[in-house]
């Protein structure tokens, strides 16, 4: 019992983690394609899909991004308070800040899965990689997702793709969106970076690198039109943005060839870090010079 008042007592002393100014300036909310709306920041992306029984959310950036997000909902003529759902794509504070805010104010269902449920929980306290360092409002899903699940509503299905390794519960999401008599396959991926990590015998994630190589195998497997993330520097919006505005004719964000440039990158960047790391222990080790 004490454990867990103990527990309750320090979540209750802790301060959130502040926005990262830079990732979160203001960005006009724009169609996508289809029912889909970029509704995010400059950096920290957030999505509505919007159907004719409400808006599935996906990502909610920082807990400062919040009044973005519901600006913009608000800009493209929808209701706030019509979110119905609430999916993420990781359990950091950048994506997950705003989840406990939006789904008090909205009263959506908040859906993970269950390899990131501890982490939303804790509020990001003791992640494998970053220890304490960003706190955020912990919060409890309402629902556990099992891998390949659906999410529907009002004729829009979202299907979960488990992808972990940037955190042990990453999960990808896929949905099909018809525009202009079209079938646009839409791949939303959670970050396949590594920052820092220790990926050679950790001993607080060891499948880490094992998780990493299968779900770049599954990622790269995905039929993929329209390929989005959590972060916009790592499907080039800005340059996107501004390609639209050029040529509002064609759609920059139809782009299968740079989905599968990302996943190969994110790939190698792994296995060369894998590399280096076992390159470090192996002259490390006694006798080794």
């Amino acid at each position: 019992m004490l454990p867990a008042v103990l527990a309750i007592i320090f979540f209750a002393m802790q301060q959130y983690t502040p926005a990262r100014a830079e990732w979160n300036q203001p960005v006009e909310p724009f169609k996508i394609i289809g029912n889909l709306y970029y509704v995010g920041a400059s950096d920290v992306t957030s999505y509505a899909v919007v159907t004719p029984d409400g808006i599935i959310l996906i990502d909610t950036g920082f807990r400062e991004t919040v009044p973005l997000i519901k600006a913009n909902i608000e800009k493209l003529g929808f209701h706030f308070e019509d979110i119905r759902y609430i999916l993420t794509l990781h359990a950091h504070n950048d994506h997950a800040g705003g989840i406990a805010e939006i789904r008090e104010r909205t009263k959506a269902r908040f859906l993970a899965s269950p390899g990131d449920a501890p982490e939303y929980e804790r509020g990001g306290q003791d992640d494998f990689a970053f220890g304490n360092n960003f706190y955020y409002s912990p919060v409890k899903p309402d629902a556990l997702l099992h891998d390949g699940e659906k999410v529907s509503l009002g004729g829009t299905t979202l299907t979960a793709v488990f992808t972990p390794g940037h955190t042990k519960g990453s999960t990808s999401w896929t949905t099909t969106i018809r525009d202009g008599g079209r079938d646009y396959h839409v791949v939303f991926v959670s970050s396949l970076s590594t920052p820092d990590y220790q990926l050679v015998d950790n001993p607080k994630y060891p499948t880490i690198v094992s998780d990493l190589q299968a779900s770049f195998a599954k990622l790269r497997a995905l039929p993929c039109d329209i390929f989005l993330s959590q972060h916009g520097s790592q499907f080039d919006l800005t340059r996107r943005i501004q390609q639209r505005a050029a040529d509002p004719s064609r759609n920059p964000f139809v782009d299968p060839d740079g989905y599968r440039r990302f996943v190969d990158a994110a790939e190698a960047n792994v296995r060369k870090t894998v590399a280096d790391q076992r390159s470090r222990v192996f002259t490390s080790a006694p006798g080794r010079k």
